[in-house]
């Protein structure tokens, strides 16, 4: 008997056959548009803030390019917003069902 709110094991291989056939959730590229409105909230400059994203093996690589004099605002004391981010994007990434990680380059 299946209970009502919960998913079959046929209604996951149907959402995994719409998703396409890479196996990549329609959620992923909200992840990059996630890291793009955190980031432009934090610095001075939002204007500069510029997110790229590639997959390597089974992760999702989510690369932060800030302008300069805004790179300490988006690590923080002790790394701790950097933190707080990458907390966020792994929350969201496993609500999609896959992985990602959160780079901050420094230029």
């Amino acid at each position: 008997m299946v209970e009502e709110g919960r998913e079959t094991d046929t209604d996951r291989s149907q959402a995994d056959e719409e998703s396409g056939s890479d196996g990549l959730s329609p959620q992923t590229p909200a992840l990059k548009e996630l890291v793009e409105f955190l980031a432009r909230n934090l610095v001075t400059k939002p204007e500069a803030v510029e997110v790229t994203e590639h997959q390597s093996d089974n992760t999702w690589v989510l690369e932060l390019h800030v302008h300069k004099e805004d790179l300490g605002r988006v690590i923080g004391k002790q790394g701790r917003t950097a933190k707080s981010l990458r907390t966020i994007i792994n929350a969201a990434a496993s609500r999609a069902n896959c992985k990602a990680s959160l780079e901050i380059v420094e230029e």
